[in-house]
C-alpha cells in the first residue's frame, strides 16, 4: 500500500502533467469502489454536496465536520493506492485543523472554498491550510476555489473574471497548488485564466454544456472534476428506473452488476 506521502507526490505529478487529469467524484464506499476499479482512473475526488446529501444534510457546511472526515477516510480506504482529494468546503471554520484531519485519514488533496469572503480573510484560510499540510510533512494538493462565477449574479462578466484572476493569483502566492473556478465557463474565460495564472494551475468543473475535454486539454487546464454532477447522473438513472417500473417496465437491458 502506498503511503500518504507517496500518494501526495503522485497527485502533484498528475496535476502538473501535460495530460488533463480527470476525476469523477465518488460520495461513499460503493461509488468509490466503482470509480476506482474503472480502467483509466488515476485519482478520486469527493464532492462535499454529494456526501452531505447522501447523509441527509443540505449543502453549505451543514454536515458536521466529523461526519465529512469519516466519509473521506472510508473513501480513502476503498481507493487503495489511488490518491484521493476531498472537497472540504470552506474548512468548517478551521481550515488548518480541517486539512490536518483530512491528512490524518489519508486524503492528499482538498478543495477549499473562498465563499467570496474578503480577500485577506480568504488568503489567511489558504495559508492556514498550507501550513497544516507542511507541518504534517505532506506535499498536499490544495485546490483553492473561488465562487466568483457561482455568485456573480448580474455583475459584468469581465469584472467577475478580473476578480477571479486576482483571487487566483493571491491564493497561488499563498501556497495553493492549484486554483479551482467552478461555473459554466466559456473557452475565452478559461483561456484568460490560464494565460494569467499559468498552465496546469487552473481546474474547472464539468457541467452540462461546459467546454469539451479536448478543449480544456488544449487550453492548458490541469484538472476537470464533476462535483455533485456524478451523483446527479446516478440519481437520474434511479429516477428513470422508478418511473419505468411504475409504467410497467423494468431494468434497462444494459444494466451491469457492479456491487
Amino acid at each position: 500500500m502506498a503511503s500518504t506521502v507517496e500518494k501526495a507526490a503522485r497527485l502533484q505529478e498528475l496535476h502538473a502533467a501535460p495530460e488533463l487529469l480527470l476525476v469523477v467524484n465518488a460520495w461513499d464506499a460503493i461509488t468509490a469502489k466503482v470509480v476506482a476499479e474503472t480502467p483509466g482512473t488515476k485519482a478520486l475526488a469527493t464532492p462535499s454536496h454529494g456526501i452531505a446529501a447522501s447523509r441527509g444534510y443540505p449543502d453549505g457546511e451543514r454536515i458536521p465536520r466529523d461526519e465529512m472526515i469519516a466519509e473521506v477516510g472510508l473513501i480513502v480506504r476503498v481507493a487503495g493506492d489511488l490518491p484521493v482529494t476531498a472537497d472540504l468546503e470552506a474548512g468548517y471554520g478551521d481550515p488548518g485543523g480541517t486539512i490536518a484531519r483530512a491528512i490524518d485519514v489519508g486524503a492528499v488533496g482538498a478543495n477549499l472554498e473562498d465563499q467570496m469572503k474578503p480577500l485577506d480573510e480568504a488568503v489567511r484560510a489558504v495559508a492556514a491550510a498550507v501550513s497544516a499540510a507542511r507541518s504534517a510533512g505532506v506535499d498536499f494538493v490544495l485546490n483553492a476555489r473561488t465562487d466568483a462565477f457561482l455568485k456573480a449574479g448580474d455583475r459584468d462578466p469581465a469584472a467577475v473574471l478580473d476578480e477571479a484572476i486576482t483571487r487566483g493569483r493571491a491564493y497561488l502566492d499563498a501556497g495553493a497548488s492549484n486554483f479551482f473556478v467552478p461555473g459554466k465557463l466559456t473557452e475565452e474565460q478559461i483561456s484568460r485564466l490560464v494565460a494569467e495564472l499559468g498552465e496546469r494551475k487552473v481546474n474547472i468543473i464539468g457541467v452540462p454544456g461546459s467546454v469539451p475535454l479536448e478543449t480544456a486539454q488544449r487550453l492548458g487546464v490541469s484538472r476537470v472534476s464533476y462535483g455533485p454532477w456524478s451523483q446527479n447522473v446516478a440519481l437520474t438513472a434511479l429516477a428513470e428506473l422508478t418511473e419505468d417500473v411504475y409504467a410497467g417496465g423494468g431494468l434497462p437491458a444494459n444494466t451491469r452488476k457492479l456491487n
